[in-house]
Order: C-alpha cells, then sequence, then structure tokens
C-alpha cells in the first residue's frame, strides 16, 4: 500500500524532505540488468554498503520492441516494482528517465526502429524524435508517476535528458539555439507527462554551459575536486547548493579485446570521504553494474576502433560484483560511511549460493548451413541493412551465388560489425570494424556461392555517432573495383528467442554450429559458464539470453543466475559462430574470469 504523500524539495541549498534536510547517499543499479528474483537482495546490499537511496537509467528500447508494443510487466520489466521494491527496503529513487541514457546499454536506450521514419533525427529539436519522446515518456509515467514521493512514493528527483553538455561538444554542427530549444523541450514533456518532484541534470563541470537548463540543479559527473563542484554549480544555479555528483565512479566500463579496468578501492573510499565530510551529495556510477543479458550491450568508437563493443558483464569493478558479492572495495566504502551517516547501516545480507557444475555434455548439434534452410530469405539485388529488414539484434546471412568466377579485393567498408566469409560453405575469412578490417582477398570459381554472417555487436552509445547506427551491411559490396549486385538473399536471425533443437546434424568445422546440452541441478544455485577453449557466439539456458562471449577476451566467463534454473533438468544451447574446435562438454566455474 503507498504512503502517504510527502513534500522533497530543492530549498536554502538543501534537499528537504518534509522540511528536514537530508543527504542524498545513492548507488546505481539497473533493474534490466539483474534477475528479479534478486532485486530485493541487491536493494539490501546497498543498504549493507550505508546508501540510502538507489538510482536507475530507464532503457526506452528495453519496453518497446516494435513500434506500439510496449511490455512494462514481463520479468526484468516491471520498472514499477522494482521501484516498489527499493521503497519498501527503505531506499529513496532517483529516476533517470532519458530519453537518451548512455549507460554501455544498445543505442544508448533509443529503440533501433527509430532509424526507420526517414523525418526522424535522433535527439535534435526535430518533430518526430520529440513526438516519439513524448509517447514514449507518457507510457512511461503512466507506469511510475504514482511512485513520485509527492504520492507517497519514493522517487525524489527525475534526471532531465542526460549527459547533454557532452552532446553539445560533439555536435558543433548544430546550432546551440537548437540544442538549447531540444533540451527545453525534453524538461516540458517530462513535466507534460506527469513527473512533478525537483529535476536536475548530470554533466562533467566543464561541460555545464551546453547542459545546464534555468532554474534546475546542474549536478556533476566526476567531480572528485569539491571547490572546482561548488564553482560550477553556483555559476549555473547561485542557490548555495546542495551540491551532488551524481556519477561517482568507483569502476569502469570495458571493452571486448581491450583490458578489463580495475580502480583501487582505497582511493574510492577516500573520495567518499571527502564527500562526506564535505556534505557533498553522491550517486555511486555503478554500486552494482550486473550483466548485460541478451544484445543489450552497447558500444563506443575511437581513432583507433570503427567500434568498441561493450562485454557482456557488466561488473564495472563495482562495490558489489555482477553475481551480487562483497567486494574489499565495498567493505572499505561501508567502513567510511558508518563513520559518518546519521541512520543505522544494517548487517550485510547472506550471500547468495553459487556451485560449480560437474561438465556438461553437448548431445545435439546443428550445423548452421542445414538450418539456414529452415529460413525464407529475402532476396535484393544488393544487401540490406538489418533496419531494412525489420531486425534489430542477432545476425544476417548474406548469399550470394555467382555464375562467373572473379577474384580481387573483397571490400565492405559499410561492415556493421564483424563478418564471416564463406566461400562454398568453407571458412575463408574474417573481416572486423573493431579492427578497421573492412577488406580481404579472395577468388570465387565459376558457380561460387559467397556467404557473409553479419554479426551485430551492439549499437554505439556514446558520441557524435549515436545518429548513425543502423547495422549489416550498409554500403554496396566491391571486389576489386566492381560493386556485386543482383540477387543477394538474406536469412535473418535476430535469437530473440531460442528453443530446443529438435533435430541434430553433423556439425562440421569452421562452420557455425548450433550446440545444446541438458544438466540436472537440485540445489538452485548460480555459477559461471567456463567459455575458454571456444570461439565467439552466444549462449541460452532455459530459454534466457545470457550474452556474447568472445575469446579475445577479458571476459571468459558468463553469468548464469540461480533463479534461472529449474530443478531438475535445465537445457542450454550455444552458438558458436568461428567453430575452430569440435565442442563435446562445457565447463561451469564458480568464480568469474573477467581479465
Amino acid at each position: 500500500m503507498a504512503q502517504s504523500s510527502q513534500s522533497f524539495v530543492v530549498q536554502d541549498g538543501k534537499f528537504l524532505h518534509n522540511g528536514k534536510s537530508i543527504q542524498i547517499h545513492s548507488g546505481e543499479m539497473h533493474y534490466a540488468r539483474i534477475p528479479k528474483a534478486y532485486w530485493r537482495h541487491r536493494f539490501k546490499m546497498l543498504k549493507a554498503m550505508g546508501l540510502n537511496t538507489v538510482a536507475t537509467y530507464v532503457f526506452w528500447n528495453y519496453h518497446t520492441p516494435s513500434p506500439g508494443v510496449w511490455d512494462f510487466t514481463t520479468g526484468n520489466k516491471d520498472l514499477a516494482e522494482y521501484i516498489r521494491t527499493a521503497q519498501q527496503e527503505g531506499l529513496y529513487v532517483i529516476l533517470r528517465p532519458g530519453p537518451y541514457a548512455c549507460a554501455e546499454w544498445e543505442f544508448g536506450g533509443y529503440p533501433w526502429w527509430l532509424q526507420q521514419n526517414k523525418d526522424l533525427v535522433i535527439r535534435t529539436n526535430n518533430k518526430a524524435f520529440l513526438d516519439s519522446c513524448r509517447v514514449y515518456l507518457n507510457q512511461l509515467a503512466a507506469q511510475v508517476k504514482s511512485l513520485q514521493i509527492t504520492q507517497g512514493g519514493p522517487i525524489i528527483l527525475v534526471q532531465a535528458e542526460n549527459e547533454f553538455g557532452s552532446y553539445v561538444t560533439q555536435r558543433k554542427d548544430i546550432p546551440i539555439e537548437e540544442h538549447q530549444q531540444y533540451n527545453t523541450a525534453i524538461k516540458q514533456l517530462l513535466i507534460d507527462a506527469g513527473f512533478e518532484v525537483p529535476f536536475f541534470t548530470s554533466d562533467g563541470t566543464w561541460l555545464f554551459n551546453g547542459g545546464a537548463l534555468k532554474d534546475i540543479l546542474p549536478t556533476a559527473n566526476g567531480e572528485g575536486n569539491i571547490d572546482n563542484l561548488k564553482k560550477a554549480i553556483d555559476t549555473y544555479y547561485p542557490h548555495n547548493g546542495p551540491y551532488m555528483v551524481a556519477e561517482f565512479y568507483p569502476g569502469w566500463l570495458d571493452h571486448w579485446a581491450e583490458p578489463f579496468v580495475r580502480i583501487d578501492g582505497n582511493e574510492i573510499a577516500k573520495q567518499t570521504e571527502k564527500y562526506l565530510q564535505g556534505k557533498v551529495h553522491f550517486n555511486f556510477y555503478m554500486a552494482h553494474g550486473g550483466t548485460n543479458f541478451g544484445f543489450t550491450s552497447g558500444a563506443n568508437y575511437n581513432d583507433e576502433h570503427g567500434i568498441q563493443p561493450d562485454l557482456t558483464s557488466y561488473d564495472y569493478d563495482a562495490p558489489i560484483s555482477e553475481a551480487g558479492w562483497v567486494t574489499p572495495k565495498y567493505m572499505a566504502i561501508r567502513e567510511v560511511m558508518k563513520k559518518y551517516v546519521d541512520y543505522p547501516i544494517p548487517e550485510i545480507p547472506v550471500k547468495l549460493p553459487v556451485k560449480a557444475l560437474l561438465d556438461i555434455a553437448l548431445s545435439k548439434s546443428v550445423n548452421f548451413f542445414d538450418w539456414k534452410n529452415s529460413i525464407k530469405p529475402v532476396s535484393n539485388d544488393s544487401p540490406m541493412s538489418f533496419e531494412d529488414l525489420n531486425q534489430g539484434h542477432g545476425y544476417v546471412l548474406y548469399s550470394k551465388h555467382f555464375t562467373q568466377a572473379i577474384d580481387g579485393k573483397l571490400k565492405i567498408t559499410g561492415l556493421r560489425d564483424y563478418a564471416l566469409v564463406y566461400l562454398n560453405g568453407k571458412k575463408v575469412g574474417f573481416l572486423n570494424r573493431q579492427e578497421n578490417k573492412y577488406e580481404m582477398d579472395i577468388s570465387i570459381p565459376f558457380n561460387g556461392r559467397l556467404d557473409i554472417l553479419v554479426e551485430n555487436m551492439g549499437r554505439i552509445n556514446y558520441g557524435a555517432e549515436i545518429v548513425n547506427n543502423k547495422k549489416g551491411i550498409i554500403s554496396p559490396v566491391f571486389i576489386g573495383d566492381i560493386e556485386i549486385t543482383g540477387s543477394w538473399k538474406m536469412y535473418s536471425f535476430p535469437f530473440d528467442q531460442m528453443t530446443t533443437l529438435s533435430n541434430s546434424s553433423t556439425a562440421k568445422l569452421q562452420q557455425p554450429v548450433l550446440y545444446s546440452g541438458i544438466f540436472e541441478v537440485t540445489e538452485k544455485a548460480d555459477f559461471f559458464l567456463d567459455m575458454r577453449g571456444w570461439g565467439k557466439g552466444i549462449a541460452f539456458v532455459n530459454g534466457h539470453a545470457l550474452g556474447r562471449y568472445w575469446h579475445v577476451g577479458p571476459q571468459q566467463t558468463l553469468y548464469v543466475p540461480g533463479c534461472w534454473l529449474s530443478s531438475g533438468k535445465n537445457e542450454i544451447v550455444i552458438f558458436e559462430q568461428e567453430h575452430n574446435v569440435i565442442q563435446t562438454m562445457l565447463k561451469t566455474k564458480d568464480i568469474p574470469i573477467l581479465d
């Protein structure tokens, strides 16, 4: 039952709850990255670390897989239940609805299908885009506006847009006035939707000029210098505070094929103490990262890499590990919090069970090129993008039959993102946007068949390139200087669900394969799939998509939540796309390998 309505205001340089000044000690934790059955345990972990608030982004694309289809109730998507559970555990809630989230999440939270509207321009003062934002925010508000503190719920603050000052600096091609009109429009859409608690913006202190909004509290991301923090906030919000660091980084994000980032826990504890001594409000980003299940992980890019896909694990080197465990960093922060807060800090909850299994026998396999015969292809004169095929995620096989021999450099400058190349069913190479490898030598014989299996490795979630996020093959294919056109066949493999393999066929080396195996458990416990010795692909347990694995690391295991298991028989399915080794067994571990 909802509590009676209460007041929460930003006034006299303070956050006032029913007229009483409070300090916000928050930890970021995303509902979509934690199995619903574990939400309450993770909230208890936050409380025991000494925090009184949880912050979460809302991911627009998580709730609307296709236009007009909304889901705020199924499994992890039950955002209102997440917020109610936080309240039951005695936590305030900070809501970060976007519409842009970033968060190392696919497309920064935007639905992939927005790109199908030719009149729509992402993250701009564009009518089609703002109309879509209005629909989303109204849908969201219908679920959660009654959970604001003014209506008896725990939501005390709502963020307007997200790190918009960064985007202003990245998109100097857009006039500053237009940026400001867009930013103001998003705030108004939030008001119109029914959000009535105080708003705030969130940026680096040096980026307030582009991201701050008139009469809205600006908060700082990653600002460790309290003098800088106060100076920046006073410049744009001259009310002597409150002073808040909305993203205090105890860890950092991680990409495939790059080292796993570690941040010293003692340094974080010392910075926490500085904030507590200075009466600075803060939000650990992340307090608990969780997992990018399925195809939810996003990507970055830089001058060296066309794409930097994020790991499946969102462990983030956070104080609470991916599987919800206490870390030395957690204990260091807890001890500091105990010295300063004026509320009781509860005991640490019992660790959830974890247990490695006996090796799992892989009893069935289906050769991908056999399986693809059950899929009806789309034919077109030239390759089509995922979006043109009405597909958001997964894989597309591009197939072309040649009536004449041809050889030369196969060039696909518009590859998005990773391709395995086959000639008459034999693997002859790969292309990889992460390595900027867009071409290879090829020699196609008379009556040859070229197959290109393209994987979407996650849409870019941060920076100017967020507006260029189509997947698959998005430019002409060349061999030498000849464009290859005519009768391309495209087979869609979105892997939006995984079913039991009813038939079995011989797994062939160098060809993609689906493996499955049955394992039994008597006690439900978390464990980790040990993917060392495998190549690249995705895994499912009982239909739950665990996410991607890739031998380049640093991550070598996949987290399997025990709450997704059944007492008795369970099924695992793996799509191994490189398949350089015939697999017969799958090993498990009781600890992760992330670096």
